[in-house]
């Protein structure tokens, strides 16, 4: 077993991407884009830190939360969170960004890589008004690349089959994971009120 170094080395055992698999990139967001965004309820934004680590959050809401402004433009709502903030923080010294749309019970994925920034105006923000509130900033994604992943990895994994969902929870509550990781000498919040108490907050 050796460590692949190269591109060469790595081209070497799988050869290069061809046909539809180069074809079907975009530089822009086109009809079929955007309907797959607007009937998307979830994403995963991936961004980098100075030091190179890389970091991926999830975003979701109700389908159409992310709102396309053109071809090559985007708005993401930051919705209420722990305020660890890692993902702007990761902008603020390198814009660059991944994306990865779902919808349910479609195996194929929306890629999109661009750069994004973090904004307040007013007119962008107020446009995501929920429960009389507005997200504090969004996110302006400017598109470079867009392309539809095949559906493999999703029906390899089998993510939307009813027979591979848990019939019950088969972890720990998040209270006890986290109190067991941090060492916490107070009680585990349980499942319940911690979902009670996330559904206050959601907006």
């Amino acid at each position: 077993m050796a460590k692949i170094e190269t591109p060469d080395a790595l081209r070497e055992l799988y050869g290069h991407a061809k046909g539809r698999a180069v074809t079907k990139q975009l530089d822009h967001l086109d009809v079929h884009c955007r309907r797959f965004i607007e009937l998307s309820p979830f994403l995963v934004l991936a961004t980098s830190r100075a030091d190179g680590l890389g970091d991926a959050s999830p975003k979701g809401d109700d389908p159409g939360f992310v709102r396309v402004l053109d071809d090559k433009t985007l708005v993401i709502p930051d919705r209420p969170g722990n305020n660890r903030l890692d993902s702007m923080e990761n902008l603020l010294v390198n814009p660059s960004v991944g994306l990865i749309f779902f919808i349910p019970g479609v195996d194929e994925t929306l890629r999109i890589n661009g750069t994004a920034e973090i904004r307040d105006d007013r007119d962008l923000v107020s446009h995501f008004e929920i429960q009389g509130k507005t997200p504090k900033t969004v996110l302006l994604i400017n598109v470079a690349e867009a392309y539809l992943h095949c559906a493999k990895a999703l029906m390899r994994s089998k993510l939307w089959s009813p027979d591979s969902q848990a019939p019950e929870r088969p972890l720990p509550s998040c209270g006890q994971m986290i109190k067991d990781q941090t060492g916490a000498q107070e009680p585990a919040e349980s499942q319940e009120d911690m979902i009670r108490r996330y559904q206050k907050a959601l907006y």
